[in-house]
């Protein structure tokens, strides 16, 4: 019961991170554009340190590394697969500029449904970890709500861009949030059915981790105007998000 309840109070918190959101309204553009740069850089950190120096070293202890890497390949492709998915949807309905019965553009509903599947995945991962050990679901749970800030503030700004009132907003980002609950209560559930399932969601968090990392986190810090001040200071961040999840290690 105590592995539950480490499991369920971290997907709750991934779950409230949805929230974070409101803070867009209450800072500048430009401050707010400055300050997401750094935490992209940092949360991609995160991410590849915990894959490389968590996870990999855990999975590769029960699986040979040759099957280890075959789930992270996995979870590459599927991590590709549905952010395909959501972004075809997304820009199909953004050019019709259809509008659904409640008013709202219809790719609302496509983000709210993307995001919950990503949640959902994101609660499989968080579960699996702990039911490796407590010290890699705290990691884990540390490096997805890093990466989860910049990504709800995104969300956020797309439902108000929707049409959606702020409120609405709010409410729906935070139930697409919850799915990461059932998520993590589905591996549970399943951990006695399936043979070494924590360690598989493991391994498949590897490649969903280093895909989010290098090819949503790291390109965004590529764009906007070159500043060799800033690349440094953004080169910084990584290396802290790495560092920080060397430091966790100590947990271990």
């Amino acid at each position: 019961m105590a592995l539950l309840s480490w499991i369920l109070l971290s997907v709750i918190l991934i779950s409230c991170v949805s929230f974070v959101g409101i803070v867009s309204l209450l800072l500048k553009k430009s401050l707010l554009h400055r300050l997401l740069v750094y935490l992209v850089g940092f949360a991609a950190g995160a991410l590849l340190g915990d894959a490389f120096l968590h996870l990999l070293p855990e999975a590769a202890e029960t699986f040979p590394i040759v099957q280890v890497s075959l789930y992270a390949l996995l979870g590459m492709v599927i991590f590709f697969i549905v952010e395909k998915f959501v972004q075809w949807r997304h820009t199909h309905h953004a050019h019709a500029q259809e509008i659904t019965q409640h008013g709202h553009k219809t790719f609302v509903s496509m983000n709210l449904i993307g995001d919950a599947v990503h949640n959902f995945i994101d609660g499989l991962i968080i579960a699996g970890s702990y039911l490796v050990s407590i010290p890699l679901g705290i990691s884990t749970t540390f490096a997805v709500a890093l990466h989860e800030v910049p990504q709800e503030i995104g969300d956020f700004a797309v439902l108000l861009h929707g049409g959606l009132k702020l409120r609405k907003a709010l409410w729906y980002n935070f139930l697409s949030a919850c799915t990461a609950i059932v998520g993590a209560l589905v591996a549970f559930a399943l951990r006695s059915s399936i043979e070494n399932l924590s360690v598989i969601l493991s391994s498949f968090a590897i490649g969903g981790f280093i895909y989010i990392a290098s090819t949503d986190l790291i390109p965004e810090l590529h764009k906007g105007e070159y500043s060799g001040r800033s690349s440094l200071k953004q080169l910084v961040a990584l290396v802290l998000g790495i560092g920080v999840m060397a430091a966790l290690l100590l947990l271990e």
